[in-house]
Parts: structure tokens; sequence; C-alpha cells
């Protein structure tokens, strides 16, 4: 194993004393990446869930290819361009009902830090002082930036570390298929929390229906509704977290169509741009946005991203979506589902805790971390690119995945489980 302790290149999520060298990608088309010794690989991942039209699209390249001839970015400060209006238009209109506005940022931690800005500074314009905490779930995650580390789960998430410097925000359980407390223990939980602080609240956070980060936990879209009655009741702002969720990987558009919800709030991420670049939008009602309305810039939101609206990232978020739309994606979805449902679901080995199927998103909950020791390599060598995380092994692929391929994952996976 290479001691990469003075490499140059800092990983994600690495010790790098130690590491073992990454592997270097030279090409990659549909779902498959191809390595510099020639090998190829099934990318059972989307590299981190967002390449969702596959690797080299020829419709996203040519667009991108296009707008770089005409320019490729320009500030949204006092200029402004069609294919950034155009994408807060088109978002707009396929977001769900009530989200009339939108604010781009460049990563989906980003968007997520937009989100909760705005929800402090709209108390604050309203005149409404000490609004300043956050309700979260247990088991959250909605990225890395220090605002929105805060909203994770400060025990079992990967930001504990950092308490004590992170402020700390008001949790409540999810009523989780797999385990947690039933429906209506997890309302009447909520309900109490509402009702005991709801006067030093900016908003409530969560990600709809499916937790993505913290381990794939799948819970009761039945809870949103009463998610949405409660922050009413209470005068609380909801903010949907979809940078995981959006553009169908729960099998809908956006989770939040499973419950038929809408928030006040929601941030769109990964699929958005379809992994050619980082964007992130941050969607907003009439209700918030008009509490930015003033005559100077007190009430103004004053938060301005370097490469807000990037027009490369525009233009490929609007072929994406017109691709997704045209061909299908959601009877495609459907499809990997099944798949799933039918392959990956009835797998038992020991150390399998549990496995789950959601959208687009397969899982095998392990009892501890040390059941994948080596599983990467070992994929690797049957040509499929897996990466594990927590307790949980899991594949999420682009839309564009044969069934051919999806089965080399789910039988990668069936083999180390088994042997």
């Amino acid at each position: 194993m290479p001691d990469s302790e003075r490499s140059t290149l800092w990983y994600p999520y690495a010790q790098m004393r130690g590491l073992e060298e990454p592997l270097e990608v030279v090409a990659a088309k549909g779902s498959t990446l191809t390595l510099a010794d020639g090998r190829m690989l099934v990318d059972a991942i989307a590299s981190w869930w967002c390449v969702i039209h596959g690797y080299n699209h020829p419709e996203l390249s040519a667009v991108v290819h296009a707008q770089i001839d005409a320019f490729a970015h320009v500030m949204l400060g006092g200029l402004t361009h069609a294919p950034a209006k155009r994408l807060a238009d088109k978002l707009v209109e396929i977001a769900p009902d009530g989200l009339a506005h939108v604010f781009f940022a460049d990563s989906g931690s980003v968007g997520m830090e937009v989100a909760m800005k705005m929800a402090l500074q709209f108390h604050r314009n309203r005149g409404v002082a000490g609004r300043t905490r956050f309700l979260s779930l247990v088991g959250a995650y909605h990225g890395d930036t220090s605002g929105v580390m805060s909203l994770g789960d400060p025990i079992d998430g990967m930001h504990h570390l950092f308490r004590g410097y992170l402020p700390a925000q008001l949790f409540v359980r999810p009523p989780l298929r797999s385990a947690g407390p039933s429906l209506d223990e997890a309302v009447r939980e909520l309900r109490s929390a509402l009702q005991a602080h709801h006067a030093c609240l900016a908003a409530m956070v969560l990600e709809p229906v499916m937790q993505g980060a913290g381990g794939f936990r799948v819970y009761e879209p039945d809870y949103l509704r009463e998610v949405r009655v409660l922050c009413d009741r209470y005068d609380v702002p909801l903010i949907f977290d979809e940078v995981a969720t959006g553009f169908g990987r729960t099998g809908k558009l956006f989770a939040a169509e499973h419950a038929q919800v809408s928030p006040d709030i929601m941030v769109l991420g990964k699929g958005l741009t379809a992994g050619y670049f980082g964007m992130s939008a941050t969607l907003a009602s009439e209700r918030i946005y008009d509490a930015f309305l003033g005559e100077g810039p007190d009430t103004a939101f004053m938060h301005g991203p370097t490469f807000m609206g990037h027009a490369t990232a525009a233009v490929v978020a609007l072929k994406s979506i017109e691709v997704f739309r045209r061909d299908r994606y959601l009877d495609r979805i459907a499809g990997i589902e099944a798949q799933l449902r039918r392959d990956l679901l009835p797998l038992e080995a020991p150390g399998i805790v549990a496995t789950r199927v959601f959208g687009a998103v397969g899982v095998v909950e392990v009892d501890s971390p040390a059941r994948y020791a080596g599983l990467q390599r070992f994929a690797v060598d049957r040509g499929v690119w897996l990466r594990p995380f927590g307790r949980v092994v899991y594949t999420a692929p682009p839309y564009v995945i044969t069934s051919d391929e999806l089965g080399r994952v789910i039988g990668t996976l069936a083999e180390w489980f088994r042997r």
C-alpha cells in the first residue's frame, strides 16, 4: 500500500497516511469508467448520485461546448443572461406548487446555507426577534459547510467532532420504515417540539421521505403531511433538502411528490446539472420572497456566490431536464427499482441487518463496517465501482444503466456477502 502522506492532492473523507492510490479514470461513457490501466468499471453510485444521464451524454456535452463558445460565465451582480433566467423559469414550472423564485449557488451545501439564511432573515425582516434555531431530524445530513453541519445528527453524524463549535439545534425522530418511532409517536414528538420551541425556530429542515448520506433511511410520506400542518400551525417555515432526492432518485421527480406536499423553501443540487458542473438552486415561495422586498439594502438578501447562475451549468441543467422528461426517465427508474427489488432485496447473509430499495437506490445495511472491509477491491476485480460508508453498502446508479450492468452490480454484492 503506497504512502500518500505527501500527496499534493488532498482527497475527501480519507486518511491520507497509508491511503491506497486512488484509481485513475481516463475516460467515461454511459455507466462505464475507463481506468488508466485499461480496466472498465460499471459505476454503481453515479459519482455520488449526480451523474443521472451517465457520462459524456452527447446532447449535454453539445450544449456545454456551444455555451463556452459564446461565454462560459459572467457574474450576476449587475449583469444577467438568458441561461440563468430560463433555468429559473423551468425550475419554477416543474417544482412543487408555490415555489416561485430561484436563488442559484454552486453546491448543495451552499444551497442549504442559503436556505438557512433566508429563513433567519425572513423573520428578521418581519420584525420578529429570537428565531435563530432550526429543527432537524435525527439521522440527517445536509452538507459539510459550517452552518449546515449543525443540522446533521449531532451524536452519530460525521460532524460530531465539531460539537462546541457548531450551534446546537433541535432534533426529532422520523418514523423510519425499518426502525424508530411509529408515525403517531413521531408526530406527537414533533408536535411537542414545535409547541415548546416554535418561538425560537427559524425553520424546520428535512430530507423528504429518504435520508441520503445518513444511511439511506426511508420514512413514511404521511409524516410530511403532518409536518406541513404543524409547521403552518406554529408559523415555522419548512425547508426541504432535495439535493440527493431530487430529479428522480426516489422514483418521483421530487421526493415531496410522494406526499403531495410543498415546502416554503426547497434546495436542489447533484442531479440538477447531471454531474457536469457544481450548481445548486434554492427555491422560495412568494411569502418568503416578499419579506425581502423593501426600500433599501437592509431587507435585501445579502448573499452572492461568485459563480452564481453559471451560464454553462445552466444550459446543461436545462438540457438535462429536457432529456429526463422526453426520454421518460421515471419509467427507467421504475425498471431499476423493480430489478433491485427482485434481486437485491431478498439478499441474506451473516452480518446483513437489512436490505431496502427505494426508487433507484438499493441498500445493504450491515452490523459493522468490518463486514465490507475489502469489498471495494473485490468489486473492482469484477468490473464494478462501489464506495460503502458507515454501515451501508449501496447502489444509486446512473438512470441509463442497463439491466445487464445492474445485474453485475447486484451479483457482485451477492457474491461478496455469500462467499
